[in-house]
């Protein structure tokens, strides 16, 4: 694992966003896994001007949406891959090909998973994969408690998260589970990504890095990647000066 801290928001979003599109010119069909929040979504719109001023060909690459709110599609403003879809694929222009999301609506989510797990494994894992941390430390919705072996899989909401969730719907919104890439697909991806931004985030990441690596805090596991970057600015940073 390395950690980098960028002097502020704007270098972090643009430094990832060169960093992928380098990824994508030595490997041009990798494989992508992007997180939605609001973390990334200045990366995205910074990729997307490299991609339009031809900087960057994304014509081979496949994507894989990170997690979703079960019971909640593209089509639903507050779920996950709407915001992706607005601020990334939909600009992007994807083939309906490239793109690989969870239906979080169907009837049988367990099919849900096997299908990105299978995605995933018919490329030979995950070239890039671009994780945000939640408040409780959670990577995707890989909830305090996941095991780190897991693939694919449902889970059930901590009290934190459906909280937290509420901000990306325009009302009040009941949300019980989650549907999401899990932690097995961190650990086997060949590069992983945590961007981490504002100065609420500092405890907690603080706890992650220097911390016992602990399926009590998923963000942990970052530690024990080779090619693991954690990637913060300076708010999120501010307890890890001396990192």
């Amino acid at each position: 694992m390395t950690f980098h801290q960028f002097p502020d928001y704007a270098t972090l979003s643009q430094y990832t966003a060169e960093h992928i599109a380098a990824i994508i010119n030595q490997k041009p069909d990798a494989l992508l896994c992007l997180a939605s929040g609001d973390t990334p979504i200045e990366t995205y719109h910074r990729f997307v001007d490299l991609v339009k001023s031809d900087k960057v060909d994304i014509s081979q690459c496949t994507f894989v949406g990170l997690d979703e709110w079960v019971g909640f599609g593209p089509e639903d403003v507050g779920s996950c891959s709407y915001y992706v879809f607005r601020d990334l694929f939909t600009p992007l222009n994807l083939r309906p090909g490239q793109v690989h999301v969870f239906d979080a609506k169907a009837p049988d989510l367990a099919a849900e998973c096997a299908k990105i797990d299978a995605v995933i494994e018919s490329k030979g894992g995950l070239d890039v994969l671009l994780v945000g941390m939640g408040m409780n430390g959670h990577i995707a919705l890989n909830e305090p408690g996941t095991p780190f072996t897991l693939g694919c899989h449902v889970v059930e909401l901590a009290e934190s998260t459906k909280t937290v969730g509420q901000k990306y719907f325009e009302k009040e919104t009941t949300l019980t589970q989650g549907i999401t890439i899990g932690l097995r697909h961190l650990t086997e991806a060949k590069e992983v990504i945590l961007l981490v931004s504002g100065v609420k985030k500092a405890p907690v990441l603080r706890d992650a890095l220097r911390g016992p690596i602990t399926e009590q805090l998923p963000a942990s596991i970052l530690q024990t990647h080779a090619n693991g970057q954690v990637w913060v600015d300076e708010a999120a940073g501010s307890l890890l000066m001396s990192f």
